[in-house]
């Protein structure tokens, strides 16, 4: 980790209220509260399983573009990712026994077909790991995107208690794996992938901007799938 310079900090500090929308949405609120009915959890770990499923290969798209070894950065990313995408796959089965603890069955799961609005972060992730420069892939899934789930994450993990007394669920230590590595050992991913960021475009300055593009669109999709969750657990009220 390295001080920030005069672009990285105004990147960092215009970038925090779009965070900041989704690790403070309503949704997340209402789940963190033990506000949020059965019906309407299990909505969104239903519909937010492909996210989950397909992040390993939204990372491994991008590992396709750091060929360029005697670019600054191109290989440290390179040597992140690899590590990296080892640590997304065991978050796939964290993340089916959370969905099992709030009665889910995996084949529910890996035949999910979520709404439009909350599918169009999966087609922006897509598309942006495919046609991206390396630079606007990290920013679009490892800053943005881990960024605001460790947040909202952390504070869901501590409110979680409140579903305990629930018959129709069942929380334990390996149900609770996915919540507990995203509030607390994973948090520190979204700062490494902004000190490559960092190093990939230190002197580009049209990529600084499209990186932090980027990162504010992929916060946009995610805020719209929120918006899908919050408005169908309105309709259930």
């Amino acid at each position: 980790m390295t001080p920030h310079q005069v672009w990285s900090q105004q990147f960092w500090d215009n970038l925090l209220p779009y965070k900041n929308r989704i690790s403070e949405h309503p949704f997340f609120v209402d789940m963190a509260s033990g506000k949020l009915t059965l019906n309407s959890f299990r909505f969104a770990l239903l519909n937010f399983y492909p996210l989950v499923a397909h992040f390993p290969s939204f990372m491994g798209l991008a590992l396709s573009k750091a060929t360029q070894f005697s670019e600054l950065g191109v290989t440290e990313t390179r040597n992140w990712l690899i590590q990296n995408i080892k640590v997304e796959e065991r978050h796939l089965n964290w993340y089916r026994d959370w969905a099992g603890g709030f009665g889910l069955s995996v084949d529910e799961l890996d035949r999910v077909q979520p709404p439009a609005a909350m599918n169009a972060i999966n087609h922006f992730l897509w598309n942006i790991n495919t046609r991206g420069h390396l630079a606007e892939c990290l920013a679009a899934t490892n800053l943005a995107i881990e960024w605001a789930t460790g947040d909202w994450s952390t504070k869901v993990y501590a409110g979680i208690s409140a579903y305990t007394s629930h018959p129709e669920v069942n929380i334990n230590k390996r149900s609770l794996a996915w919540l507990r590595a995203h509030a607390h050992y994973d948090d520190i991913h979204p700062y490494e992938a902004m000190e490559l960021i960092k190093r990939l475009c230190e002197h580009d300055l049209v990529m600084q901007q499209k990186a932090f593009d980027a990162a504010k669109e992929g916060l946009a999709y995610y805020e719209l799938a929120l918006d899908a969750c919050y408005a169908q657990q309105k309709s259930w009220d």
